[in-house]
């Protein structure tokens, strides 16, 4: 259950401090309107809650005026069915997906043939074929790796025809050619940018193409097929060289919080590479720090001979290793250490929001602290309270827009099955991970740092109405980090905050509480967000769940075959994402002065994501009862 741990680590780590909630709201939450319990333990695994009303249509719009959008999630108790996918999507083209196709177990050689006889047997354009394909092709690596599909591709591509010519004819090699160059194609097109990271599969690719031009003389309806596949390799060989300057140039991209550059921060986000390089602040004890640049996917090993080189460890009369002498740790703004393998690669995406990395002798890994909270509290950006929260919320959107549009299809593969076969990057899902955990602690330190009552209170109501923006905008990402947000322990337990929000705030956050309720499997956000058209921004954690769950319920290898239909399984969650990719965003923006310096805020805000502290605000503001 490895991997199910991990995706569970990872939402616990959004939520284990709500599941401490157990603060009695019943005297400023009177009769009904007491906030659920439910709402504490936003993503536990499989522990179904008390059944909350379910949430209003996806049309329902919604207006700056609380009163008004409270009017709008009134009478919402209709009891809805739950839809029948585990991920809580419709099939893709509307298919019910009961063909015979998927139901098989063979090994992997046998289930490129098997891909490749459904192509040649069945109509042009035939969903259940294309659907079969694109099964293989998202789903390949985690029983075949790229080298070896190409290997047999280009097995298929030149092996004879015997035994098949009396049925077919001269059409045969033809047609079984076609076939082939046509998985070839799907798969490098599939594949984008992350082909250009995979020598051995460029390699491959250019040797198939060669090949195929000398068939196409013979074999003339090739040309089709053999002409997206010289335009592939094409694409692939107009790559500059990688020492080249002007590569160099583009690829040093920022994370979230490398250097605060107005400008930086108003870039359009493009999908990180291994290959691209970042700038990266690693501290020495004393918490003076060295800035390097460094690969997306460079190795510890590599991280810590460029530090090494900084803080001159290193000497060229030193015959000691330097990797004896330097460890790379990160540590969490709690305190919590995380001590890195030599032989670890693409580090930088899995740290925290405030994790930092430093560089130490063994002996001084245990006098490791953290920088000081102070550096954290200093408050940039715009007063909440005097933004427009239509326009915050659009900026929110977009940027989470920009991630997701990150993301490749295959990094949800990559990382539900990473620890088992496969060991890819998955830096782009990891950044929209690390954007929910941001999310969710900035609504808690905006709060939390605001001292006035009154204006704690009209904090509390901008966040709700934010939220409410969020989900009339269908991006449920930020909306269940919002709620979350106001659902942390420190800031549930303001009672006299709470107390002095209007009561039509207070019912319209309880309809928030419930779709975010976990009972019954999240019944109430899956038939939501089956009502609502693309573009969809969902809640990818859930997601994630979903796809480890599959993993983890269904063996990979049934008797050493490949079970394909947990591939399709897995396979029809991830074109879910598609389905909610498949249309452009329209935002509507403002072009007031503000527009640019509340989008550079909401790219890169400044939290606490340590929840003593957190809790340490808290008490400030409205200490303990004696």
């Amino acid at each position: 259950m490895t991997g199910m741990k991990q995706i569970e680590k990872f939402l616990k780590k959004q939520t284990s401090t709500l599941t401490r909630s157990r603060v009695d709201k019943d005297s400023f939450f009177p009769g009904t309107l007491k906030r659920r319990p439910s709402a504490s333990k936003i993503l536990p695994f499989l522990k179904d809650a008390v059944p909350g009303n379910d949430s209003p249509s996806p049309k329902d719009e919604f207006s700056s005026d609380l009163g008004c959008l409270e009017n709008k999630w009134a009478d919402t108790d209709d009891e809805l069915t739950s839809p029948s996918l585990s991920s809580g999507e419709m099939s893709p083209n509307g298919s019910t997906l009961s063909s015979k196709l998927w139901h098989f177990s063979d090994t992997p050689e046998n289930i490129v043939e098997h891909v490749l006889e459904g192509l040649m047997e069945t109509p042009k354009n035939s969903i259940d074929t294309e659907i079969l394909l694109d099964d293989f092709l998202l789903t390949h690596s985690v029983f075949m790796p790229t080298d070896k599909l190409l290997q047999v591709l280009h097995k298929q591509y030149s092996m004879g025809v015997a035994g098949k010519a009396e049925n077919y004819n001269e059409v045969y090699p033809e047609l079984k050619k076609q076939k082939v160059l046509k998985i070839a194609v799907d798969w490098a097109e599939k594949c984008k940018d992350l082909l250009l990271e995979d020598e051995t599969a460029v390699k491959l690719l250019k040797d198939l193409n060669t090949i195929a031009k000398k068939d196409l003389r013979l074999y003339p309806n090739l040309k089709e097929d053999m002409s997206r596949l010289q335009r592939t390799v094409e694409k692939v060989e107009i790559r500059p060289p990688e020492d080249c300057s002007c590569l160099r140039k583009k690829q040093i991209k920022p994370l979230f919080r490398h250097f605060s550059r107005t400008d930086i921060c108003l870039q359009q986000r493009e999908p990180l590479r291994g290959t691209d390089e970042i700038f990266c602040r690693i501290y020495a004890t004393d918490h003076s720090y060295v800035t390097i640049k460094s690969r997306l996917s460079a190795s510890v090993h590599d991280i810590v001979l460029s530090v090494a080189e900084k803080l001159q460890h290193c000497e060229e009369e030193s015959k000691v290793p330097v990797h004896t002498n330097l460890l790379l740790v990160a540590i969490r703004s709690s305190g919590e250490k995380t001590m890195f393998r030599l032989d670890e690669d693409s580090v930088f995406t899995t740290l925290g929001v405030n994790t930092h990395l430093f560089a130490c002798t063994k002996e001084s890994v245990e006098s490791l602290v953290p920088p000081p909270a102070v550096e954290r509290l200093s408050h940039e950006g715009p007063e909440i309270n005097e933004v427009n929260m239509m326009e915050m919320a659009i900026q929110i959107t977009a940027f989470d827009w920009e991630l997701l549009n990150c993301v490749h299809e295959l990094e949800l593969i990559h990382y539900v099955f990473r620890n088992d076969c496969i060991r890819k990057r998955t830096a782009n899902l990891e950044l929209v991970l690390q954007r929910c955990s941001e999310v969710q602690h900035w609504v808690a330190t905006e709060i939390l740092m605001c001292e006035r009552l009154g204006k704690r209170v009209q904090l509390l109501k901008n966040f709700i109405n934010m939220a409410a923006f969020c989900k009339e905008k269908q991006n449920l990402f930020s909306f269940f980090a919002i709620v979350m947000g106001l659902c942390n322990p420190a800031v549930s337990r303001l009672c006299l905050t709470w107390e002095k929000l209007p009561t039509k705030c207070k019912k319209l956050f309880q309809k928030f509480e419930s779709l975010t309720d976990p009972s019954r499997n999240h019944k109430t956000y899956r038939d939501t967000i089956a009502r609502m058209k693309p573009p969809i921004i969902p809640f990818v954690p859930l997601l994630l769940k979903d796809m480890t769950f599959i993993h983890e319920g269904n063996k990979t290898f049934l008797n050493q075959l490949v079970n394909f239909e947990k591939m399709h399984m897995v396979a029809n969650a991830v074109r879910t994402l598609r389905k909610y990719r498949s249309s452009p965003l329209v935002l509507e923006s403002e072009s007031a002065a503000s527009h640019f310096q509340i989008k550079a805020y909401v790219r890169q805000l400044h939290v606490i994501d340590n929840q003593q502290l957190l809790y340490d605000l808290s008490y400030r503001l409205e200490p303990k009862d004696p």
